[in-house]
């Protein structure tokens, strides 16, 4: 069966029904790929790294002899495997695959090659994983409909987004993309961040996906820093959400500092610990030794009240030092944490 070799667009639409096969090194792939690849690597990273080393000292084909006899030995399970991806994949039908390398190159020509005669289906990348790269990146300089949801800490800001999304909104969820919550704790229950490549691929298929019917209604973020743990957001996406509608949730201090209690208290107060000391040099000496104190007295609750107090002055100075402040705020009164306050966002959709 002929090997189809389409551009990006085509394949970011059809891979929403194929599987797609990533035959770069596992160190390429671990570091970033596009959303939803699979790994199938043609060459582990020794190998590759043999072939590079040899294409510099000898020449091209020395380094492809070489590349050859690496490839003798993948031919022996990448096929298997391959239709291991398909089946598990969800897929029916004629074994259907899309396939990049890095630069759309020899690696991922070679695979295409051997899978097609097994009369397999093969959509090849032009361009491999770096065309991916540019179409990612071009994503960012789109304008975008966002409304912003606001609050100072503890309000519930990241479940009543996915309230939002029950109720049918577009939503993009940058802190679960980062996997970080965005202040000293917010690493506390998450996985390792990922690269921030890998983050800006995640990003610019949540916008291209979000946006695919921009008649809908807006694109729904929490109110974000420019950093997200060790992710900084794209300047252009950042810029954009510094001029979009904010609608802040105005909830008690004590009903927040109930909600942030029961959520971190569930850590070690060696955790906690060492988190507070994450931020010793802004929270200061005192208030930080203070604080350690109460951990230490498994004062939980006292400890994030010396926290809380901390961070509503840091998002206060954050919120008001925007120009346009007083045009994009919306303050939605709520009397507590609770998604329920999805609902007193209905005249704000409005607005």
């Amino acid at each position: 069966m002929p090997i189809e070799k389409t551009d990006i667009e085509d394949f970011i639409e059809k891979s929403r029904t194929y599987p797609i096969l990533d035959v770069r090194s596992p160190g390429e792939y671990a570091h970033a790929c596009i959303p939803g690849a699979y790994t199938l690597p043609i060459f582990d990273n020794e190998q590759r790294a043999a072939i590079g080393t040899t294409y510099k000292q000898q020449g091209r084909p020395q380094a492809v002899d070489i590349g050859l006899g690496y490839f003798a030995e993948s031919i022996k399970y990448i096929p298997t495997k391959a239709l291991e991806i398909f089946r598990s994949h969800g897929n029916g039908g004629l074994p259907t695959f899309m396939i990049h390398c890095w630069r759309g190159g020899m690696r991922s020509e070679a695979i295409a090659w051997l899978l097609s005669l097994y009369g397999y289906k093969i959509y090849l990348l032009k361009g491999g994983y770096k065309a991916f790269r540019r179409w990612a990146l071009s994503q960012f300089e789109k304008q975008y409909d966002f409304s912003l949801l606001g609050g100072y800490t503890g309000s519930g800001k990241t479940e009543l987004l996915y309230e939002l999304r029950k109720e049918g909104h577009k939503i993009i969820d940058l802190e679960g993309l980062a996997s970080h919550k965005g202040s000293a704790f917010g690493s506390l229950g998450m996985d390792n961040q990922p690269s921030q490549e890998m983050f800006e691929n995640l990003l610019a298929m949540e916008l291209y996906n979000q946006s695919s019917n921009p008649g809908d209604g807006p694109i729904w973020l929490e109110d974000e820093s420019r950093h997200i743990g060790i992710i900084h957001l794209p300047n252009s996406i950042w810029d954009q959400m510094r001029v979009s509608p904010l609608y802040f949730l105005e909830i008690p201090a004590t009903q927040r500092l109930d909600y942030i209690t029961k959520g971190y208290g569930r850590f070690s107060n060696k955790d906690l610990a060492a988190c507070v000391t994450k931020i010793k040099k802004r929270l200061g000496g005192l208030e930080t030794q203070n604080a350690l104190n109460h951990l230490k007295n498994n004062e939980v609750k006292e400890c994030f009240a010396i926290l809380l107090r901390y961070y509503d002055k840091l998002y206060q100075h954050s919120l008001f030092n925007r120009e346009n402040i007083t045009k994009i705020l919306h303050k939605i009164p709520c009397e507590s944490v609770t998604v329920k306050n999805s609902l007193a966002l209905n005249p704000a959709r409005l607005t």
